[in-house]
């Protein structure tokens, strides 16, 4: 008797990919299966980012809000599911701290303007939208050209609002070479979203 193999079953891109369309049709069950799926890690980004609970938590919801009325405009072919989510939650948890945060490094203020002309606008139409999640690809694309410890470091001031000093002393680094490093890591990563624009 020949033997059958099992179909394998869905990688989880899949199988979120596939409720994110669900969502987008307004499915309601869909929805909730989502938010069970993701909400962990998504709450996890929020809080590296936030550090506060009540604020990751504000921001997971304003983020499934966002989710359910942009998800028709999902492409899968552009960005994984979790890396798309991701990037909606970063953007409203970096959204509060502007809110919340009147006096910003000028670091955090450089590696911003470079976000803000990779991510225009909060992406009022499907066309906002799709650009959006292919802008969030390519940042993806050239972030992971960057070799492993200026990512790290452009990543910490970016999402954990250091000054050269803070970062300085917590990677164990002298002064010159964290601001060397944030410097060409920004004219890199500006260079590389220019070859995608």
């Amino acid at each position: 008797m020949p033997h059958n193999p099992r179909m394998p079953a869905p990688s989880p891109d899949a199988e979120l990919a596939a409720l994110i369309d669900r969502v987008g049709r307004r499915d309601d069950t869909a929805l909730r299966l989502l938010y069970e799926r993701a909400s962990p890690k998504l709450f996890g980004l929020a809080m590296k980012v936030l550090r506060q609970r009540e604020w990751a938590e504000d921001v997971l919801q304003e983020s499934f809000l966002t989710i359910w009325r942009v998800a028709a405009d999902y492409r899968s072919t552009l960005s994984p599911p979790m890396a798309w989510m991701g990037l909606i939650v970063r953007s409203r948890a970096l959204d509060l701290l502007r809110r919340r945060t009147a006096d910003r490094a000028q670091l955090t203020q450089e590696f911003d303007e470079v976000m803000a002309e990779t991510f225009e606008s909060d992406a009022s139409n499907p066309m906002d939208t799709a650009d959006a999640s292919q802008q969030a690809w390519a940042l993806h694309q050239c972030l992971s050209r960057l070799e492993g410890r200026q990512r790290e470091v452009l990543c910490l001031a970016y999402l954990r609002e250091l000054s050269h000093g803070e970062l300085a002393e917590q990677l164990k680094l002298p002064l010159g070479t964290v601001k060397t490093w944030i410097r060409r890591g920004l004219e890199k990563l500006r260079s590389c979203m220019q070859q995608f624009a």
